[in-house]
């Protein structure tokens, strides 16, 4: 099998149903999926599995889920069958609840940053807010599988929450915004 083909030679790529040129926001959309699958690997390689039982496992399923955003959006038979489903969606909010429960009360707005595994799950969730935006524009100007967006939208949200459970379980304070009034309110406060 070779690796390159030189179909894209004149700029155009081939999706399932058609044909796009390789600019075309549908390209870009499935295109930051899988820049977003890169770095969500990269995150895996810096994370202690004994340290991180529940997450590098979760990161690995991502990878997979993310290729199946990355199938939907590069679909545009309209037959096929979506991959995407809610139940996804649904497990990421779980996970989600689970670590804003884990990592100490936010009071103040944070930086990315901290512990390396912390910067580097920062680094998933600004290009998932790329992804989510990309894909946001595709949708109003053609059809796609709406679990795809939301699922973006939560998963930037999940790897919030998994950075700060990152730090806390290094021991590694999140960076606060140092100019950053206190915005959030605990439970306990008024």
């Amino acid at each position: 099998m070779k690796l390159y083909t030189r179909t894209g030679d004149s700029g155009q790529t081939s999706i399932i149903g058609g044909k796009r040129d390789k600019d075309h926001i549908r390209v870009e959309a499935y295109g930051t999926c899988d820049e977003l699958n890169s770095f969500v690997g990269k995150a895996v390689s810096v994370m202690d599995p004994e340290l991180f039982p529940d997450i590098v496992p979760e990161l690995m399923k991502i990878q997979h889920e993310l290729f199946d955003c990355g199938g939907d959006l590069a679909t545009v038979n309209e037959k096929a069958p979506v991959k995407v489903k809610s139940e996804m969606v649904s497990s990421l909010e779980d996970k989600i609840d689970e670590y804003i429960k884990e990592a100490p009360e936010l009071e103040r707005f944070i930086l990315p940053g901290g512990s390396q595994a912390a910067a580097e799950l920062h680094v998933c969730r600004t290009v998932a807010r790329r992804a989510e935006r990309i894909v946001a524009g595709l949708k109003k100007e053609e059809d796609i599988n709406p679990e795809v967006l939301k699922y973006l939208n939560r998963l930037s949200d999940y790897f919030f929450a998994a950075a700060r459970v990152a730090n806390f379980r290094l021991s590694v304070p999140d960076v606060e915004y140092e100019r950053s009034a206190i915005v959030f309110r605990g439970k306990n406060k008024k």
